[in-house]
């Protein structure tokens, strides 16, 4: 039997209908009863695959409370960064969730949310080579093999930087840091909160000036292109900001 939706719900589509804005998105979760979030479960502290196909971290957090508020099931569906764009178009999930950078690519084929953080790419390495990869031109000599995940803004950015060391990619995230911490890779460059919340799991490992990094970009929520669904989502954020939900949040996970 289908949910029925809350009179907070419904409160916000008979605005939008009387301006003569439909929302496939919110048609959809309102018959459906359920909110479907894409996530890769490979980014802490965003998302995690934990045992049994369960998934942690903060957007997991968000994601549930996002559902609650609008009266429906959370459904969390896997997505990759390879594919994250492609699953997007086919209709696989209603919002991308889990550390997604705004890039002028992406941009191109759906909207994003209002900005949740700034960020951006910084190296992680052994402690013992910290020293050596605080630069680009440090990290970028023979003899010097980074790792990257394939299909993300960090093997985007590792290809437009990386010219003499070696470059490898490597499909799991999950286990990336293993890599350098066995010396079967040198330095990552990911984004920042990634190398601190890495570093603390791994105390071989040292985040390299993760609060000076070599870019800057905002994360945000990946949405297919509906502004409606787009407001819904901004209102959403607004409300967790002024709350404090999204802090308390934000702090379980990051600080």
């Amino acid at each position: 039997m289908r949910r029925l939706i809350p009179a907070l719900f419904l409160a916000f589509l008979l605005p939008l209908a009387a301006c003569g804005e439909e929302s496939p998105v919110l048609s959809r979760i309102e018959t459906s009863g359920e909110l479907r979030v894409g996530l890769t479960g490979d980014y802490k502290p965003f998302s995690w695959e934990a045992p049994e196909d369960r998934f942690e971290g903060l957007d997991v957090e968000m994601a549930a409370a996002l559902a609650e508020e609008l009266g429906v099931r959370l459904v969390i569906v896997k997505t990759s960064w390879p594919t994250l764009m492609d699953d997007l178009a086919a209709d696989k999930y209603d919002i991308g969730m889990g550390g997604i950078s705004v890039t002028d690519e992406r941009k191109e084929r759906a909207l994003f949310s209002a900005p949740l953080l700034t960020d951006g790419k910084a190296p992680i390495a052994r402690c013992e080579d910290k020293a050596r990869f605080a630069t680009l031109d440090g990290i970028d000599r023979k003899g010097v093999t980074v790792i990257v995940n394939p299909g993300g803004t960090n093997e985007k950015f590792a290809r437009a930087n990386i010219r003499k060391a070696r470059l490898v990619l490597h499909k799991d995230n999950a286990t990336i840091f293993e890599e350098i911490a066995a010396g079967r890779a040198d330095v990552m460059i990911t984004d920042a909160i990634e190398t601190r919340i890495m570093a603390r799991e791994h105390p071989e490992l040292c985040a390299v000036n993760p609060d000076a990094p070599f870019t800057q970009s905002q994360k945000a929520y990946l949405l297919p292109q509906d502004e409606a669904w787009k407001a819904r989502v901004d209102a959403w954020l607004a409300e967790m900001e002024e709350s404090g939900g999204k802090r308390k949040i934000f702090a379980k996970w990051v600080e």
